[in-house]
């Protein structure tokens, strides 16, 4: 469309997270269409987190990084191809309750132990994130893990 700017997603750009609060949490893009969200919190847009320390690492739906809503603040290259990865996640099949654990676009059958303390594969909204951030984690239980 014409006059639309097209806003482009790349690995390791960091993302302000505007909170209900008025503090800012950031989120950095990984490949797999994963973002991690820092542990520290920013007074401001500017407040950034100095080191690489993460609460979750989750998938994120595109529109929200395209929305505008989240504003680019810097990118931070990975050191590694592979450090761009997200952490394994783990997949529970809602019909068998088979287990299998996903990993670098790759899907293996795995065990319940496998998969403990794993990430639940999912694919998080904006305001599913930020009730995490606040605290709230009703959106990534799962009582099979």
């Amino acid at each position: 469309m014409r006059g639309e700017k097209r806003i482009r997603i790349k690995i390791g750009d960091v993302y302000a997270i505007p909170l209900p609060n008025g503090k800012y949490a950031f989120g950095r893009i990984f490949k797999d269409g994963g973002i991690g969200i820092y542990k520290y919190i920013g007074e401001n847009i500017e407040d950034i987190p100095k080191v690489e320390e993460y609460q979750f690492i989750v998938g994120i739906y595109e529109y929200v990084l395209k929305s505008g809503d989240w504003t680019v603040v810097e990118n931070r290259p990975f050191k590694s191809d592979g450090e761009a990865f997200p952490p394994p996640f783990c997949i529970i099949d809602s019909i068998s309750g088979e287990y299998s654990i996903y990993q670098k676009g790759e899907i293996r059958s795995a065990t319940k132990s496998e998969c403990e303390g794993l990430e639940v594969a999912a694919v998080w909204a904006d305001n599913h994130i930020i009730d995490r951030i606040m605290g709230d984690d009703k959106w990534h239980r799962d009582d099979k893990i």
